[in-house]
């Protein structure tokens, strides 16, 4: 993580004191259970509420020498605890804490995600309305195709972000699972109604059999969704970067008073959020296969996993929530040229209507190979600058014998490729 593409909100839940302090909790409702069951004092759980604590320096210490990152917390917080704490992780292994407070950690950050993914569709659904019927062309392979509409262009990208939406709620689902169940998972020195409870209050699903560990297949579905949705902003990101070259410009970002865009060129104005949009998308579906090679662990457990997830963890959802945020002000603030939209639609002199000249020809009688061949001989006149389609169509006498000038100008009538529209956006939003 580093400052530069991190929100405070998502920064804090990886924060140490945080960790710490989700350890803690875990330990602290483990005792509670425990307490009511009658397997510690009567009184312990009050104690540890009352005097738990831990310093992250004293941690950071206490490891130095034990080289054990959770031995050495139960030693700082028995240093603030006192005679209680020797009934602190009864039965429990150090898995338990770790992998709980880690979905804990997730969960919270799924939230956050959840929120940004909101506030992308939200700015999505806004201008898709406001370019509803703005006419542009649609192009394939880059090149010029058929008419559509900014606001359906946006309206994909809306369907797209929202069924991503239902993927991470999914995911925040598996991967929100608590396993308190002690060496290799048997339960064996820990009551599985002590895991219930901390479950319970940290709002997670106990897992069904923890071989010690959660299994890593819910983190990797987990790091995968999260790889789609980055390949969603990246898909927008670029969208956009190619709206805003010079010889298109049918929208572009804000560029701001005083903004510069170039060390060298005063005159540039330069793609620069959805570019820096591209490169985080390919920071956040780098996690993806680490998460996938993390499922194979040995046996009932290893440690395999667990420098990769102190490193994925934090930086995919970083990088993520940051990204989701700066996507939703590009779309917020995306600044669009209707009239290039309708000038660059007009430079290939009408021929985004062949398909229609097309099925018109075949409707009255000529065979679709040769309707074919007669409208691309006279497409290929206007594609190489020599007139407007139109134009040679009517000039066409093998064109001519089907359709006569008043029908063929008929088949040029923008309103055609936008009857649809309505019934897109029913579909889309509703």
């Amino acid at each position: 993580m580093i400052p530069r593409y991190t929100r405070p909100e998502m920064a804090a839940i990886w924060s140490d004191q945080s960790k710490y302090s989700i350890w803690l909790e875990i330990e602290t409702l483990a005792c509670e259970a425990m307490e009511e069951l009658g397997q510690v004092p009567a009184g312990t759980s009050a104690a540890v509420r009352e005097r738990g604590g831990f310093d992250v320096a004293r941690v950071d210490e206490i490891e130095r020498e034990v080289k054990h990152d959770v031995i050495a917390f139960l030693t700082s917080v028995a240093e603030h605890v006192g005679e209680e704490a020797r009934h602190l992780h009864k039965g429990l292994t150090s898995s338990d804490v770790l992998d709980t407070c880690l979905a804990v950690q997730l969960a919270r950050a799924s939230d956050l995600l959840l929120a940004g993914l909101d506030r992308v569709l939200a700015a999505l659904k806004t201008r898709a309305a406001e370019h509803k019927l703005t006419p542009t062309i649609g192009r394939s392979h880059g090149i010029h195709a058929e008419p559509t509409t900014f606001g359906v262009k946006l309206a994909t990208y809306y369907a797209e972000f929202s069924r991503n939406k239902a993927r991470l709620e999914a995911a925040r689902a598996d991967i929100a699972t608590c396993a308190l169940s002690g060496a290799v998972g048997t339960y064996a020195n820990i009551d599985p109604r002590v895991e219930a409870h901390v479950a319970a209050k940290l709002g997670l699903t106990p897992e069904p059999v923890s071989t010690q560990v959660i299994p890593r297949d819910r983190h990797a579905m987990f790091f995968a969704t999260l790889g789609v949705i980055a390949s969603s902003i990246e898909r927008l990101a670029t969208e956009i970067r190619h709206l805003q070259r010079t010889e298109v410009l049918e929208a572009e970002e804000f560029f701001s008073a005083g903004q510069k865009g170039s060390s060298a060129m005063p005159h540039k104005r330069n793609p620069v959020l959805t570019e820096n949009l591209t490169g985080l998308a390919r920071l956040v579906r780098s996690a993806a296969v680490p998460a996938m090679e993390n499922v194979a662990l040995w046996h009932e457990r290893d440690i395999s996993h667990s420098s990769v997830e102190r490193g994925i963890g934090p930086d995919a959802t970083v990088h993520l929530d940051f990204a989701l945020h700066r996507l939703a002000g590009v779309v917020e603030n995306l600044v669009v040229y209707p009239e290039n939209m309708q000038g660059n639609m007009d430079k290939l002199g009408g021929l985004h209507n062949s398909q229609r000249v097309l099925l018109a020809l075949v409707e009255a009688g000529t065979s679709r190979e040769d309707a074919y061949r007669l409208v691309q001989r006279n497409a290929m006149k206007t594609w190489a600058g020599e007139g407007a389609f139109l134009d040679h169509l009517k000039a066409d006498g093998d064109v001519t014998a089907k359709l006569s000038d008043a029908q063929l100008e008929d088949l040029f009538d923008m309103e055609y490729h936008l009857k649809r529209v309505d019934e897109i956006f029913a579909r889309v939003f509703g």
